[in-house]
């Protein structure tokens, strides 16, 4: 896990006052180092709640912020407040994971001590966003086989679209040109006229409006297919 990129390396210990007094205000009795926590903040009968304070996150801050689980479901992570564009994106990041983990996190500016919130300590429950879920759908219905292997970089990636061009592209080397729907209707490609009209792969040029043929790049494309 990388760091946050923290605005200052101060010792966690000087995390421990403006965490006290952020707890201290919302009425708890605050003490360091309880056991193997680093701040144990109680308030009536409620459960304790367990802030763990390190320099900057670490796989390490996380498992300890797991063990402390173990005792309380209030369990935060407190690092020094971010710096730079980043370490702002480095810390959404770990937001992230804090929350599917259920944990809170805390940062602490060191020019004035203030706390913030990011996230409380509960269970993580996802958004399933529709939109980028029915377009994955999409794309796996349209893929023809399995052409890729995963973990394989963007770059060659063979998308369903990719093959409907590469079918247009074999049906143009044996005709030279043809119209948009013409080709749908020989290859079965619907979107064919708009992979005509797009070009997306510089595989085919326009000889007239609506007629096209391939390309130098789209004839060794289809040719090597």
């Amino acid at each position: 896990m990388a760091d946050a990129g923290t605005a200052s390396r101060a010792p966690e210990t000087a995390l421990y006052a403006p965490v006290k007094a952020f707890l201290e205000a919302q009425g708890y009795a605050v003490k360091g180092e309880v056991g193997p926590a680093d701040v144990v903040a109680v308030r009536g009968v409620e459960p304790p709640v367990i802030v763990e304070l390190k320099t900057g996150f670490s796989l390490a801050l996380v498992h300890q912020g797991i063990d402390r689980q173990a005792v309380t479901p209030h369990v935060y992570l407190a690092v020094p407040e971010v710096a730079g564009k980043r370490g702002w994106s480095t810390l959404r990041a770990n937001l992230k994971l804090a929350r599917r983990l259920g944990l809170g996190v805390l940062t602490v500016r060191a020019s004035d001590g203030l706390v913030t919130v990011h996230c409380d300590p509960g269970p993580f429950r996802p958004r399933l966003v529709k939109k980028p879920k029915e377009a994955l759908l999409r794309e796996f219905a349209a893929r023809t086989g399995d052409p890729t292997a995963g973990g394989s970089t963007r770059r060659g990636l063979v998308t369903a679209y990719r093959q409907d061009a590469m079918l247009v592209a074999s049906f143009l080397i044996h005709v030279e040109t043809a119209r948009g729907r013409d080709v749908k209707a020989a290859t079965g490609v619907a979107r064919a006229t708009n992979i005509l009209r797009d070009n997306h792969y510089g595989w085919f040029e326009k000889v007239e409006t609506g007629v096209y043929r391939l390309s130098a790049a789209g004839r060794e494309v289809a040719d090597a297919g």
